[in-house]
């Protein structure tokens, strides 16, 4: 899973990336101009994989990984089409999801690119702008279309002009402020424009970065926003990434006994995660072979066929069955020979579906 940290220069785009991964990149650096994103590799916190170590004693244990890509903050000019160019724009077409960090936080040594603090306005002007990179990107499509329908076949022509009519459709919707993550699309229209990676059909979550001195604000501004903003593919966060990023300097106990003092219930980078796999409906599941308990990250509605091809390529194709058992019920056996003592291993197909939390065993045949 690829996260892509977005923003305008001085949002503390770089300081929620160093939160987030307890990195060291210097903020202020994309500030100066240069275009080389900052890249850190995070391990997915879960304590059914802790628990699951305690349980089974393997020798390794690997967890999930995410990838946090920070980009160059944004150019002056959002809302009119200017902000997204060039190597900032190939960056975000690759990534799962946008993390747009706003900024919220008051600091008159640190001016605002537009000359004041207002989230609402930078949140709404980067919506703006992410639609009219899908726009730009649909007219040149269109271009070639109607370039390819001089002299096409029959079958060709009824094809491109499908897709002529989905593409007109779709910039009819992104001028009504209609992000393509909330048009409604068919399973065959959806296919069709997979590899544009249209930014706007991307989920987004927007994160309130807030300063210090408003920690007790921290729960109203959000629901405030989260009332505003709030979709099924778009989810608002409030933290402070100042805080944040200092106390992901410190081991996690020191951590933890900080964030209870200042009540924070739950850290950036746990929170960050989770609302990242819901709005990607993202699972995971686990397997155990060659003394490794691993956390594998699949969609939901994913087969055991193919959650199979995601631990090896050869287990997809000399697939037999898969056999699993719910983290709650091995977590409660207390080990995988009570669990099948119990009757509670099963034996599925090809055509499970994979639980969220699943400890799988894969039986195939090379």
């Amino acid at each position: 899973m690829e996260l892509g940290i977005i923003g305008l220069p001085q949002s503390g785009k770089t300081t929620v990336f160093n939160a987030l991964t307890k990195g060291h990149a210097e903020t202020g650096a994309h500030a100066s101009g240069t275009l080389v994103p900052n890249i850190g590799v995070v391990k997915v916190p879960d304590p059914r994989l802790e628990a699951l170590t305690d349980i089974l004693k393997p020798k390794r244990t690997t967890p999930a990984e995410v990838r946090y890509v920070d980009v160059a903050g944004a150019a002056k000019g959002l809302s009119k089409g200017k902000g997204l160019e060039g190597e900032l724009l190939a960056f975000m077409s690759k990534v799962d999801t946008l993390i747009l960090v706003v900024r919220a936080f008051p600091d008159e040594m640190v001016p605002h690119i537009e000359g004041s603090v207002d989230p609402e306005r930078d949140i709404d002007n980067m919506n703006l702008e992410l639609a009219f990179s899908d726009l730009a990107l649909i007219e040149k499509r269109l271009e070639r279309l109607d370039t390819s329908l001089k002299g096409a076949k029959p079958q060709e022509r009824e094809i491109a002009l499908r897709e002529k009519t989905l593409l007109a459709r779709i910039s009819a919707n992104l001028e009504k402020d209609i992000p393509l993550r909330e048009q409604a699309l068919t399973e065959e229209e959806a296919k069709t424009i997979a590899n544009y990676q249209f930014l706007t059909a991307k989920p987004l979550l927007v994160l309130l970065n807030l300063g210090e001195g408003q920690l007790g604000e921290m729960a109203s501004r959000e629901a405030k926003f989260k009332a505003h903003y709030e979709r099924p593919h778009l989810r608002i966060a409030a933290l402070c990434g100042k805080l944040e990023m200092e106390l992901g300097q410190l081991d996690d106990a020191d951590a933890q006994e900080f964030r209870s003092a200042m009540n924070i219930v739950e850290s950036s980078l746990d929170r960050v995660i989770r609302l990242s796999y819901e709005l990607l409906g993202f699972i995971s599941f686990f397997t155990i072979a060659s003394n490794e308990v691993r956390a594998w990250t699949i969609s939901q509605g994913t087969t055991a066929l193919k959650a199979a091809g995601k631990v090896h390529t050869d287990m997809e194709k000399g697939f037999i069955r898969a056999e699993a058992v719910g983290y709650d019920d091995l977590a409660r056996c207390g080990s995988l020979a009570e669990a099948r003592k119990r009757g509670l291993l099963r034996l599925e197909g090809k055509s499970y579906v994979v639980k969220d939390g699943d400890v799988i065993t894969f039986l195939f045949n090379v």
